[in-house]
């Protein structure tokens, strides 16, 4: 740890020139950070300065060079810093080489990935390494899967709390939502399809609950793929595109804290439409959108304006049950739109959390519920926008 409070910076944001990386920037900038060491990266001076003049940081904001495609900057990043804070998606194309770097260096490590089958690849890859060299790596830290992921953890405690036993089913249930997901989304998206069309197994980690969990299958798990009428709710229900990564985030946390919610927990995502005809005809239309998609999503590097980001927010309910039938219920709420103000502040919060609140977790690749737990929680709700409430 001695030698890496010697290093210059405490977090370098990589990808500072894109759309969510300037975000970043601009929340350090505004956030009271008491002698953070932070620098902004990208492969261009001449953006970074311009970015860097934007936004209006300090003319002395360090500015560093890093190509992902470039070993010698990706080593000489590592000799550095002590965490890279990266928004360089889609990750399965430009986050092979940084992962390794950090893994092998011992440097911490944060992302927004939401591509699971490139997620795995990693940990196979790289977990042993990252084990043996202390650096923690921690995939999935903005919208997907943060909410989601911590949201279980926190009806977790309270079941714990108020019953002296975990849920062995959980229901997250997305009640409100306004906002747009970001072009790196859909950009991860377009690559994750590609891969499962081209790539030998992709197809098979995609279709598995529990592709984040190797060596351990759970029960069967609700897919989630189709409307239908929530039978604890009452109401009709569609599916939620951001699932796919958020279910298998969650199972990992369970895994990765050795099972603390059960061997056989289950648990699945959806968005509630409403009761009756009208539900239904929401649900189905849902259920029938390709958008994500379509030719017409936003482009990395393209977002909403300021007043867009700031009249978002998002409303997620966890309806979680134990063996013994006792039902406890919790909400997180989110004050900017999901893909971009608020997955910005939950990034930036993860990275500073790991460096100063997380000092017991070891190396290793880990999900923010398993690495930071009630810290990141308290952190989202004093600076970041998010309320966790028990209902």
């Amino acid at each position: 740890m001695a030698a890496q409070n010697a290093k210059e910076f405490d977090i370098v944001v990589h990808g500072s020139t894109g759309f969510t990386g300037r975000l970043v920037v601009e929340y350090l900038l505004a956030r009271p950070n008491s002698g953070l060491r932070w620098a902004m990266a990208g492969r261009s001076a001449e953006k970074l300065a311009a970015v860097r003049d934007e936004v209006g940081a300090p003319a002395d904001t360090p500015l560093v060079l890093v190509d992902s495609a470039d070993p010698s900057s990706l080593q000489a990043l590592m000799a550095r810093t002590r965490l890279v804070l990266s928004t360089v998606g889609p990750y399965q194309l430009y986050g092979n080489g940084l992962v390794q770097a950090c893994a092998e260096a011992g440097v911490d490590y944060v992302d927004l990935c939401g591509e699971p089958a490139w997620m795995r690849q990693m940990i196979d890859a790289h977990h042993a390494a990252a084990q043996a060299s202390g650096a923690r790596i921690v995939f999935s830290c903005g919208f997907d899967s943060i909410p989601f992921d911590l949201g279980v953890l926190h009806l977790q405690n309270e079941m714990q709390r108020q019953f002296g036993k975990p849920a062995h089913r959980v229901r997250g249930r997305v009640r409100k939502m306004k906002g747009t997901f970001s072009g790196g989304t859909a950009a991860s998206f377009k690559a994750t399809m590609a891969a499962a069309a081209t790539q030998p197994g992709v197809l098979d980690l995609l279709k598995n609950p529990f592709s984040l969990t190797p060596g351990f299958t759970g029960p069967q798990q609700p897919t989630g793929h189709k409307p239908m009428v929530d039978e604890v709710l009452g109401m009709w229900v569609a599916p939620f595109v951001m699932a796919t990564i958020n279910t298998r985030n969650v199972h990992r946390s369970n895994y990765l804290l050795k099972q603390a919610w059960g061997a056989d927990f289950t648990y699945d995502e959806m968005i509630i439409t409403g009761p009756g005809e009208k539900g239904q005809a929401v649900a189905e239309a849902i259920a029938a959108d390709k958008s994500m998609s379509g030719a017409d999503v936003l482009k990395p590097g393209e977002g909403p304006s300021r007043a867009e980001r700031d009249s978002g927010f998002y409303d997620v309910l966890f309806i979680g049950q134990n063996a013994d039938g006792q039902r406890c219920s919790v909400s997180v709420q989110g004050d900017r739109d999901p893909g971009y103000g608020s997955t910005s502040k939950m990034i930036t919060e993860a990275a500073l959390c790991l460096l100063q609140d997380a000092a017991s977790t070891p190396g290793g690749i880990w999900t923010p519920a398993a690495a930071m737990g009630q810290p990141l929680i308290d952190r989202l709700q004093a600076f970041a926008g998010l309320t966790f409430r028990t209902e």
